[in-house]
């Protein structure tokens, strides 16, 4: 009994133990207390060009530039690194116009639904301040003096207003069309398409409509000075820094200057893309979308203007510089959308003296350095080539070996091709200060593109910065002219071994190992056991895609379709395959034999373009001596031929004696040829019977 009550007792001490350590775990347990609503995820940095962009403008005092879109977003860009994107909220209207207030970190835009906003951008997230509907009538053109409150909004009626930009209100001042054009003149002119005050005389407000109708107009007067009329439709007016002459263009190519003091007649009017037609007129040119006309002081005013050519096909990409008597044709890569010329004064009357010029293209932004000779284009620092080709598949890396982001860029400097045509400059848009935010650890990011190339990006710090551009599609022979077929659909990166694998849209996989220097290799891959060779695309030897690389001679359809429509001829393969007939035997009781047989094979052979060259059986060309069935005693050279399908060729006999055991198998599947052999010295071999199946 004794001994049954200590049991007792150690039991109850190992429950009660057990069941304390049960309540210590539960009370050390970790309760979590992170709900959803605790994360936000944010933006916090935007690569890449704006989509479908629609105007530009400049600040030359804050050195910013801002770029609107089509889809209500705006940019807004400086110094590399000083990059901000706003959107305007509860609309996708897009945006019509942008204008600085020259050095007080405000922006006004104006929206194509008719809406004026006041943007605040002296705060790290610009906000609206101020905005204004217009309900009766569509905006067409506004004009914003500089250090003025004064904004000049003109309307497809021909109508100008005036807002307080102060208080963002309209004035009750409106300059109505009827009273801008002749009493004489019963006809519209059309929307206002410009708007501008003299440099000389602030006061007086130059007016152009659509129809070709410019009007002079005195705003403390209330009444027309002066007006000036063309045949054809007007486009863009642009001063000279002395208000007294003013440039003006047309939709029929032309430039017309045009004098304050004889408004009646055009000063000059010139044609400069336009050549003499077959009846000695000049033949039309496309319209001038916009013109700046800008002086120097110690030099010859620049004329730039965009559009104008007589060719269609260069028309809307095309910038014109003119200086004197030179004229200089800047075809860019895609459509002009807006440019600016760059200049460090934002006063008008003065000399401008313009370094550069910002052009804003349908798909990049370019800017054009005027003072070097040919006018080079400076290089871009923002990683706005994102998008040269749509992105369709990336892949973020991060906490990467300290030496694959310096070992890529280093590969990636010498296979740039060297820009003759780049301005040896800096920058010129400098605007703007960023905080240096580079992480601890560095980061990459990997693009695969609809072109079938794969381009990497430095992403430790703010600015994206393009390392290296690997091109898969020169490996292959384009056939279409899409990109589909070539799309990376998938890519991987090993970043200890530095193996990349590449899956595209059409099928195929490729595999890349870094490596300083360019250079193909072959890459083994080893599949459900088989063993396959990497970039081999057909079985013939004579085909310049045929590697040497052992592969199985069962091969997948697409092999076999690849051999199929191989360029070579069999006449070629014939010949190529002739100029080899050193072979290692396959065997060592065929090899004491070899010297005294006829070193070609025979050309009755109907699959030609299946013979096969390496060492190592099924896949072996045999060449032996023996027996035939008519005649045991007599002796006949055969060849041993495997085609792609892994069944021998027709020509083919048994194998030697000494390895009749190992290819048993394979012996039972060959049929002699029928046909007589071309080769000297080989007679024509009876067909063998097939053994009776067990």
């Amino acid at each position: 009994m004794s001994r049954i009550k200590k049991l007792g007792k150690v039991i109850d001490g190992i429950r009660h133990s057990m069941t304390e350590t049960r309540q210590k775990t539960e009370s050390s347990e970790i309760v979590e207390t992170l709900q959803p609503i605790n994360f936000h995820v944010c933006e916090t940095v935007r690569y890449g060009f704006p989509y479908q962009p629609t105007t530009a403008a400049y600040d030359p005092v804050q050195n910013l530039i801002a770029i609107g879109t089509k889809s209500a977003v705006i940019r807004l860009f400086g110094q590399p690194g000083v990059d901000c994107c706003i959107k305007h909220p509860d609309t996708n209207a897009a945006v019509l116009q942008l204008l600085f207030l020259a050095n007080e970190g405000a922006l006004i835009s104006v929206s194509s639904n008719d809406n004026i906003h006041l943007w605040n951008i002296r705060q790290k997230k610009p906000e609206i301040v101020h905005s204004l509907r217009f309900e009766k009538e569509k905006i067409s053109f506004c004009h914003l003096p500089v250090q003025c409150k004064w904004l000049y909004v003109g309307t497809e009626r021909g109508n100008v207003h005036i807002v307080n930009i102060e208080c963002f209100q309209l004035s009750g001042y409106v300059i109505n069309w009827n009273r801008a054009i002749d009493i004489s003149d019963k006809k519209h002119p059309g929307a206002v398409v410009h708007l501008s005050d003299n440099p000389a005389d602030p006061g007086k407000l130059l007016i152009g409509f659509e129809s070709g109708l410019i009007v002079a107009w005195d705003l403390k007067s209330r009444q027309v000075e002066a007006r000036f009329s063309y045949a054809e439709g007007l486009t863009c007016i642009s001063w000279h820094h002395e208000g007294k002459q003013f440039l003006s263009a047309h939709i029929d190519g032309s430039l017309v200057t045009w004098n304050l003091r004889t408004p009646g007649k055009p000063h000059s009017i010139q044609l400069p893309h336009a050549r003499d037609g077959p009846e000695g007129r000049p033949e039309s040119c496309f319209p001038i979308a916009k013109v700046a006309w800008r002086t120097v002081r110690n030099g010859e005013a620049f004329v730039i203007f965009s559009g104008g050519l007589a060719n269609p096909a260069t028309a809307a990409s095309s910038l014109t510089v003119m200086r004197g008597k030179s004229v200089s044709v800047l075809d860019m890569a895609s459509a002009i959308v807006d440019f600016i010329p760059l200049c460090d004064t934002p006063h008008v009357a003065d000399f401008q003296a313009p370094y550069a010029v910002a052009v804003l293209l349908e798909k990049g932004l370019v800017v054009v350095d005027l003072t070097s000779a040919g006018y080079p284009c400076f290089e871009n620092p923002y990683a706005m080539d994102v998008h040269e080709s749509p992105v369709t598949c990336c892949r973020y890396l991060a906490d990467c070996p300290p030496d694959l982001i310096p070992a890529l860029y280093s590969v990636g400097a010498k296979a740039k091709p060297s820009h003759a045509a780049r301005s040896s400059g800096q920058w010129p848009i400098k605007g703007g200060k960023w905080g240096v935010s580079a992480c601890s650890y560095p980061e990459m990011l990997v693009t695969g593109h609809a072109d079938g190339s794969v381009k990497f990006w430095d992403a430790s710090a703010v600015m994206l910065q393009v390392l290296y551009t690997l091109k898969t599609g020169k490996l292959f022979e384009r056939r279409t002219t899409t990109d589909e077929p070539l799309a990376i659909s998938r890519l991987v990166l090993c970043q200890d071994s530095r193996v990349l694998v590449v899956a595209a849209a059409g099928g195929h996989v490729v595999v890349f190992r870094f490596c300083q220097h360019e250079a193909t290799a072959d890459v083994s891959v080893r599949a459900q056991g088989q063993t396959a060779a990497v970039g081999r695309s057909c079985t013939r030897r004579c085909c310049p895609s045929w590697t040497s690389t052992p592969a199985r001679t069962r091969t997948t359809r697409a092999a076999r379709a690849a051999a199929r429509a191989c360029p070579a001829t069999r006449a070629e393969c014939r010949a190529k395959q002739h100029s080899r007939t050193t072979r290692r035997p396959a065997c060592r009781s065929a090899q004491a034999r070899t010297s005294s047989l006829p070193a070609t094979r025979p050309t009755s052979c109907a699959c030609w373009a299946g013979w096969t060259t390496s060492p190592r059986p099924p896949s072996a060309v045999w060449r032996t001596a023996q027996p035939t069935a008519r005649s045991p005693s007599a002796t006949t050279t055969a060849w041993w031929c495997w085609t792609a399908s892994r069944r021998r060729c027709c020509c083919a006999s048994a194998p030697p004696t000494s390895t009749a055991r190992k290819t048993r198998t394979h012996a039972r599947r060959a049929r002699p040829c029928l046909a007589r052999s071309r080769t000297a010295g080989m007679p024509a071999m009876a067909p063998r019977r097939r053994p009776p199946s067990r």
